[in-house]
């Protein structure tokens, strides 16, 4: 098992980086959360990862760190829930965003998480609830329910923006206003202007 890469970041996106270690390339799955905290291009990156074993494929998916990979674990673990799912998961709400989600039962929020229906939120609070209370995430944190990173993407994507154009954009607005209190409103309107500048 692989449990860590430690190498170059020689490759990244927000879904997938490529990492270099001893000469040897590693192609990793990574959710938006995770790609946020990466270096730049070529610099030494650490990453922990889990290996999915499946009869056509082996795949390789990171996380930036320990808590976001046991909430990756704990996900696959639900039925329906698949590896590329829970990374979807990931990329709309932190960790602690999540256990907190799932131990109250907030529905509205998990189904949030576009490929997230009504029926699949609900077996996540049904499995998952009892082992999300024993967890230490941090939930004291502040916590956005739902995610605005997840709502903002949507309400682009709602209209006409691309997934991957609206993911960059809201990236982007996020990691240049890492501490301003960023609230739904804003960052559409800040989105929004990235976006006409994009344009023009």
């Amino acid at each position: 098992m692989i449990t860590s890469l430690r190498g170059k970041l020689i490759k990244k996106s927000p879904t997938e980086i490529s990492v270099e270690v001893n000469n040897v390339g590693y192609l990793v799955f990574i959710s938006i959360s995770t790609f946020e905290n990466l270096p730049s291009i070529n610099s030494e990156v650490f990453i922990y990862t889990y290996l999915v074993v499946r009869e056509d494929a082996h795949l390789l998916f990171g996380f930036i760190s320990e808590e976001e990979r046991e909430m990756f674990k704990l996900l696959i673990t639900v039925s329906g829930i698949g590896p590329k799912i829970a990374q979807t998961i990931l990329s709309g709400s932190k960790p602690n965003e999540i256990q907190h989600f799932i131990s109250i039962g907030d529905i509205s929020a998990l189904t949030s998480t576009p490929g997230i229906g009504r029926k699949t939120a609900e077996r996540l609070v049904v499995e998952l609830k009892d082992k999300m209370l024993k967890l230490n995430f941090g939930t004291s944190a502040t916590i956005t329910s739902p995610s605005i990173r997840s709502e903002a993407i949507n309400a682009l994507i709602s209209l006409g923006y691309n997934k991957s154009k609206s993911e960059s954009i809201v990236i982007k607005i996020l990691s240049e206003n890492k501490n301003s209190g960023m609230t739904i409103e804003n960052l559409l309107k800040l989105s929004l202007k990235q976006t006409a500048k994009d344009k023009s």
